[in-house]
């Protein structure tokens, strides 16, 4: 990218300052740049300035406030670092500088790398699948540590394991923590501790330090020394902030060595705490059942008496229970035989006078054949008027005096002359038969009624 100004024209020192900008930011990407810190100041805003230099050249640089609160150390004049950043241009003064995003100390970003490739591996596989991990014994025999004899996590362990229960047997299994070897130490270590069985949980610790100080517990030989433990395991390397690949694949992970000791240990004020607890129950339980025993001997003691005296008693409750028995019986015999008396009595007045009932049965029987002689005459003479009315009702009889019915060919009965046509054939239905006759209207006209 490039920039012309027009001819016969002046630019002001800001627009050259900003064009250079420019050119810088458009034309360098971001780029991780090695070198020494020197010239460093923390301002009390919290950003970062110092530089960059190596042998032969320096570079100003600028980490803002929000960059700085995420590093996990604290720049220092003369470290050594390497920094990914954003070259560019201070217009107010002209100064070339970097924009600083990102720093570690020099070398971290291979080990950065080589952690995060080994967890991913391992990962893939299964080692740190919460399934797998195995609970940590309540109460152990007995306590392994796998750490350097001069560690000084070794003393907080073993002090803490003091503390919190002193009659468990602390076994040791050195191992150099530090330097060229120290990993194949520490998973020799962890391997034979499991071989000989001796404890019941084995601490893998150390003290913290930089991530080079802890990257034996990084290394892949003691992932899987942990891993295939058949000892449960506690992983206590660095402090709090502080991760390593053992602490995945340990069964658990303590934040310090101390709170390693802390995890598999018991404590032995918490349990003479239980236990003083469990004893005030006891003796509660005890004093209740030895006051509940103690009524219940004395109850019994009540109850106990001289078999004659027992047999007397007998005798008086049978004595009492037989006059009991002797008043109900013959008061229940007394109520029955009033009942009895009662009943009687009602029986007597309800018996029925055959003789009196013999002769209202005659008497209503005699009222029942005049009834019944009264409305057959009744209804007799009903009949007959029904029959008379019948007969003078009837068709025939009409015909009988030399009337007749004229029927059309359908069957219909004439009631009119108009109702005929001339020449129309019909039917006459007679007292004793029928005929058939022609209508002969005169001069072919319909006849009048008369």
């Amino acid at each position: 990218m490039f920039f012309t100004a027009p001819q016969n024209d002046v630019i002001s020192v800001s627009s050259l300052n900003r064009m250079a900008r420019d050119l810088l930011e458009s034309g360098l990407p971001p780029m991780w740049i090695g070198g020494e810190i020197s010239n460093l100041t923390l301002a009390a805003s919290g950003h970062a300035y110092f530089s960059l230099k190596d042998g032969g050249a320096q570079v100003r640089c600028v980490m803002f406030r929000g960059k700085v609160s995420q590093l996990p150390f604290r720049p220092a004049e003369g470290m050594q670092v390497e920094l990914k950043g954003t070259v560019t241009l201070y217009e107010a003064r002209g100064d070339f500088q970097i924009n600083v995003d990102q720093m570690r100390s020099a070398g971290l970003g291979r080990l950065y790398e080589a952690f995060e490739k080994l967890k991913a591996k391992l990962q893939a596989e299964g080692l740190f699948n919460p399934a797998n991990k195995r609970p940590l014994p309540a109460h152990p025999a007995a306590i392994g540590i796998v750490t350097s004899p001069a560690a000084a996590a070794l003393r907080d362990v073993v002090s803490t394991l003091r503390r919190r229960m002193p009659g468990i047997p602390v076994i040791l299994y050195p191992a150099q923590v530090q330097g060229e070897g120290s990993a194949q130490q520490v998973a020799d270590a962890v391997r034979r501790a499991g071989e000989r069985r001796e404890v019941d949980v084995l601490i893998v610790c150390r003290g913290g330090g930089s991530i080079e100080d802890l990257w034996s517990f990084n290394e892949e030989i003691v992932a899987r020394a942990v891993a295939a433990s058949p000892i449960p395991t506690v992983s206590g390397v660095g402090h709090e902030t502080d991760f390593t690949i053992c602490d995945f694949v340990a069964d658990k992970r303590a934040p310090t060595p101390t709170a390693a000791a802390e995890l598999v240990s018991p404590s032995r004020e918490h349990l003479n705490a239980q236990l003083e607890t469990a004893k005030r129950g006891l003796e509660r339980a005890l004093g209740r059942l030895l006051t509940d025993k103690s009524q219940q001997l004395d109850y019994l003691a009540r109850r106990l008496a001289h078999p004659g005296e027992k047999l007397q008693r007998q005798r008086e409750t049978l004595q009492r229970q037989q006059e009991r028995l002797q008043r109900r019986l013959s008061g229940l015999f007394e109520q029955r035989r009033w009942a009895l008396q009662l009943a009687d009595s009602k029986l007597q007045r309800r018996r029925p006078d055959l003789v009196h009932a013999a002769q209202a049965m005659d008497r209503l029987q005699t009222r029942l054949q005049r009834a019944r002689q009264d409305l057959l005459i009744r209804q007799t003479q009903k009949l007959d008027t029904l029959a008379a009315t019948l007969l003078a009702l009837n068709p025939e009889a009409v015909l009988a005096r030399g009337y007749a019915i004229v029927q059309k060919q359908d069957g219909t009965a004439v009631k009119s002359p108009k109702e005929l046509r001339n020449h129309e054939r019909v039917s006459l239905l007679l007292a004793e038969g029928s005929t058939e006759a022609v209508i002969d209207h005169p001069q072919g006209a319909q006849p009048s009624l008369f």
